[in-house]
């Protein structure tokens, strides 16, 4: 076998195993119960705070660059994971937009988000829920509201 078939079959080889660990991460980190189903309502909030940050100076310069990769990610006109895919096919936008949005609260501090948070107050609980940041330590319970 010639080398560069051998160098191509191992590069192809390396995409999928890489392709298949990416799906797999994203299995085990999707959100449970309703949680893609809040993201998909809120999805308009979701693309007005996305920008709202990553042009936000404040932040690190490494929080700023994955939130523009996420949005080029999101405009691309197909999807990492295909939608025949079950479960993932249809969810892999709101599994990578609640990724990177946990991710930027680890590195930039929830007081950005809520800064730039567009929508309404059940919204940002919601998006909270959806990217497993933790309820504001004063905000209660989001079901019923009530203080501890």
């Amino acid at each position: 076998m010639n080398t560069w078939v051998a160098t191509l079959l191992g590069a192809l080889t390396g995409l999928v195993l890489l392709w298949l660990a990416l799906v797999t991460a994203l299995a085990v980190a999707r959100p449970r119960g309703n949680a893609l189903g809040e993201a998909l309502r809120l999805l308009p909030d979701l693309l007005r705070l996305i920008p709202r940050l990553a042009r936000d100076g404040s932040l690190p310069r490494g929080v700023r660059v994955r939130l523009w990769l996420l949005l080029g990610y999101l405009a691309m006109p197909f999807d990492l994971v295909p939608d025949f895919v079950p479960v993932l096919g249809y969810a892999d936008d709101a599994i990578v937009v609640a990724l990177v949005l946990r991710s930027v609260v680890r590195h930039s501090g929830e007081a950005a988000l809520t800064r730039h948070w567009p929508g309404t107050a059940e919204g940002l609980r919601a998006v909270r829920r959806l990217a497993r940041i933790p309820a504001e330590p004063d905000a209660g319970d989001p079901e019923t509201g009530h203080r501890p």
